[in-house]
């Protein structure tokens, strides 16, 4: 059952505006990521996903990750829109954080901007933000959407959400 969306204050958008099929979208906002004092990523060509309920997903051109840092992992995934996922480890100061992002080598046609793009979780690392606001990692730990103060929920992933 849907929930009731919350209400949309000045500068919001609501994540139950967004499309369903999921979209991708270039952005301009400054997309960043820091862990241990170390940057792991920062953008201001991000690409954006956007999907009923869900709050972003951002995806970070390969020349903006620092990829000395990066070690593929075995695991995959598969999403009905995107296709198949690669998914990435991030190796700092001698700690592995494993499965932290993930990559589309071959992405479907209509999300083909994504290509090589990395979407990393916002819940390892000890800072992400957007346009210099810290993030909420999306609930639940399945998804990797970033919560930021311009968008409305409620959100997918919290207890009780799986049939939304």
């Amino acid at each position: 059952m849907r929930p009731k969306p919350d209400p949309i204050g000045p500068g919001q958008e609501s994540v139950w505006d967004y499309p369903r099929p999921a979209i991708a979208e270039p952005s301009d906002r400054h997309v960043r990521i820091v862990h241990h004092g170390v940057l792991i990523a920062e953008s201001r060509a991000p690409v954006r996903t956007l999907e009923t309920s869900h709050p972003p997903s951002w995806y970070i051109p390969p020349n903006d990750v620092t990829q000395r840092l990066l070690h593929c992992s075995d695991r995959r995934s598969f999403c009905e829109w995107k296709g198949e996922a690669v998914y990435w480890h991030v190796e700092v100061d001698g700690q592995m954080l494993r499965d932290v992002a993930w990559s589309y080598p071959r992405p479907t046609p209509a999300f083909a901007c994504l290509r090589d793009h990395l979407a990393f979780y916002a819940a390892p690392f000890d800072q992400c933000t957007v346009d210099g606001e810290v993030v909420r990692p999306q609930p639940g730990g399945f998804y990797g959407g970033w919560i930021t103060a311009d968008l409305a929920g409620p959100f997918k992933g919290a207890p009780g959400s799986m049939g939304w």
